[in-house]
Protein backbone atom coordinates (compact mmCIF):
# COMPACT_ATOMS: atom_id res chain seq x y z
CA UNK A 1 0.00 0.00 0.00
CA UNK A 2 1.93 3.18 -1.51
CA UNK A 3 -0.42 5.94 -0.09
CA UNK A 4 -0.22 4.44 3.55
CA UNK A 5 3.40 3.81 3.88
CA UNK A 6 3.82 7.90 2.23
CA UNK A 7 1.22 9.30 4.75
CA UNK A 8 3.09 7.43 7.14
CA UNK A 9 6.46 8.99 6.75
CA UNK A 10 5.05 12.06 6.13
CA UNK A 11 3.43 12.33 9.44
CA UNK A 12 6.71 10.94 11.24
CA UNK A 13 9.23 14.00 8.90
CA UNK A 14 10.05 16.45 11.60
CA UNK A 15 12.08 18.45 9.64
CA UNK A 16 10.97 20.46 6.47
CA UNK A 17 12.05 19.55 3.06
CA UNK A 18 13.92 21.97 0.69
CA UNK A 19 13.49 22.35 -2.84
CA UNK A 20 16.84 22.71 -4.02
CA UNK A 21 18.83 20.84 -6.94
CA UNK A 22 22.05 19.24 -6.22
CA UNK A 23 23.80 16.07 -8.18
CA UNK A 24 22.97 12.99 -7.20
CA UNK A 25 24.76 9.51 -7.64
CA UNK A 26 22.12 6.76 -6.53
CA UNK A 27 23.27 2.97 -6.33
CA UNK A 28 20.63 -0.06 -5.77
CA UNK A 29 19.00 -2.37 -6.63
CA UNK A 30 15.69 -1.86 -8.99
CA UNK A 31 12.13 -4.01 -7.96
CA UNK A 32 13.65 -6.69 -10.51
CA UNK A 33 16.70 -7.01 -7.83
CA UNK A 34 18.86 -5.86 -10.90
CA UNK A 35 21.68 -3.57 -9.92
CA UNK A 36 21.99 -0.03 -11.28
CA UNK A 37 23.95 3.10 -10.83
CA UNK A 38 22.77 6.80 -11.74
CA UNK A 39 23.01 10.11 -12.05
CA UNK A 40 20.34 12.23 -11.28
CA UNK A 41 19.34 15.74 -9.13
CA UNK A 42 17.45 16.34 -5.95
CA UNK A 43 13.97 17.66 -6.07
CA UNK A 44 14.13 18.22 -2.24
CA UNK A 45 16.54 17.13 0.95
CA UNK A 46 16.55 17.59 4.59
CA UNK A 47 18.91 16.41 7.08
CA UNK A 48 17.20 13.30 7.46
CA UNK A 49 16.25 12.40 3.27
CA UNK A 50 15.73 13.37 0.13
CA UNK A 51 13.89 13.55 -3.11
CA UNK A 52 14.62 12.55 -6.61
CA UNK A 53 13.48 11.37 -9.96
CA UNK A 54 14.79 8.19 -11.32
CA UNK A 55 13.96 6.26 -14.61
CA UNK A 56 14.68 2.95 -12.37
CA UNK A 57 11.61 1.31 -10.30
CA UNK A 58 12.71 1.09 -7.23
CA UNK A 59 10.42 -0.65 -4.87
CA UNK A 60 9.63 0.84 -1.30
CA UNK A 61 11.48 -0.47 1.42
CA UNK A 62 15.02 -1.00 -0.89
CA UNK A 63 18.41 0.75 0.41
CA UNK A 64 20.25 2.52 -1.79
CA UNK A 65 24.06 4.18 -1.56
CA UNK A 66 23.62 7.98 -2.06
CA UNK A 67 26.53 10.45 -2.76
CA UNK A 68 26.38 14.06 -3.16
CA UNK A 69 29.34 15.99 -4.34
CA UNK A 70 29.75 19.22 -2.40
CA UNK A 71 33.23 19.97 -3.96
CA UNK A 72 32.62 23.04 -6.08
CA UNK A 73 33.85 21.71 -9.72
CA UNK A 74 33.20 17.73 -9.43
CA UNK A 75 31.23 18.07 -12.90
CA UNK A 76 34.07 19.76 -14.30
CA UNK A 77 37.13 18.04 -12.94
CA UNK A 78 37.66 14.40 -14.11
CA UNK A 79 39.76 12.31 -12.11
CA UNK A 80 40.79 8.51 -12.98
CA UNK A 81 37.71 6.00 -11.81
CA UNK A 82 38.49 4.44 -8.59
CA UNK A 83 36.61 1.29 -8.62
CA UNK A 84 35.71 -0.94 -5.97
CA UNK A 85 38.17 -3.63 -4.45
CA UNK A 86 39.44 -4.59 -0.94
CA UNK A 87 40.48 -1.70 0.99
CA UNK A 88 38.63 0.84 -1.26
CA UNK A 89 35.76 2.28 0.38
CA UNK A 90 34.74 4.31 -2.48
CA UNK A 91 32.46 2.26 -3.78
CA UNK A 92 31.26 4.48 -6.72
CA UNK A 93 33.37 4.46 -10.08
CA UNK A 94 33.09 7.35 -12.58
CA UNK A 95 34.81 10.91 -11.85
CA UNK A 96 36.64 10.88 -8.23
CA UNK A 97 34.61 12.62 -5.67
CA UNK A 98 35.65 15.17 -2.88
CA UNK A 99 36.52 14.06 0.42
CA UNK A 100 34.25 16.59 1.91
CA UNK A 101 31.29 14.97 -0.94
CA UNK A 102 28.46 13.79 1.48
CA UNK A 103 27.94 9.67 1.60
CA UNK A 104 24.93 7.80 3.09
CA UNK A 105 22.44 4.94 2.27
CA UNK A 106 18.60 5.53 2.62
CA UNK A 107 15.70 3.43 2.31
CA UNK A 108 13.22 4.23 -0.04
CA UNK A 109 9.90 5.40 1.34
CA UNK A 110 7.76 6.56 -0.86
CA UNK A 111 7.58 5.89 -4.97
CA UNK A 112 5.21 8.38 -7.35
CA UNK A 113 4.87 8.49 -10.97
CA UNK A 114 7.10 12.01 -12.11
CA UNK A 115 5.88 14.88 -14.27
CA UNK A 116 8.07 13.68 -17.33
CA UNK A 117 6.45 10.14 -18.88
CA UNK A 118 8.89 7.11 -17.62
CA UNK A 119 10.43 8.48 -14.49
CA UNK A 120 9.36 7.72 -10.71
CA UNK A 121 9.97 10.41 -7.81
CA UNK A 122 11.43 8.42 -5.05
CA UNK A 123 11.64 9.65 -1.32
CA UNK A 124 14.16 7.71 0.71
CA UNK A 125 15.02 8.52 4.48
CA UNK A 126 18.51 8.46 5.50
CA UNK A 127 19.82 5.11 7.60
CA UNK A 128 23.21 6.47 7.57
CA UNK A 129 24.62 9.99 8.50
CA UNK A 130 22.23 12.47 8.13
CA UNK A 131 22.74 15.37 5.38
CA UNK A 132 24.60 18.68 7.86
CA UNK A 133 24.84 21.09 4.93
CA UNK A 134 22.39 23.96 5.11
CA UNK A 135 20.75 25.56 1.84
CA UNK A 136 18.23 27.76 0.96
CA UNK A 137 14.96 26.79 -0.72
CA UNK A 138 15.60 27.48 -4.48
CA UNK A 139 11.39 28.90 -4.06
CA UNK A 140 12.75 31.26 -2.02
CA UNK A 141 15.27 32.71 -4.15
Amino acid sequence: MVPLASTTVSKQRSERRISVRLPLKVRGRDARGLAFEEETSSENLCRNGAAFVTRFDVAIGSDLEIRIPLSQHVSRRLAPERLAGPGNGNRFTGPRFNESDFTTNGRVVHVHDSASQGEKLVGVQFTGPRFQRVFRSESAA
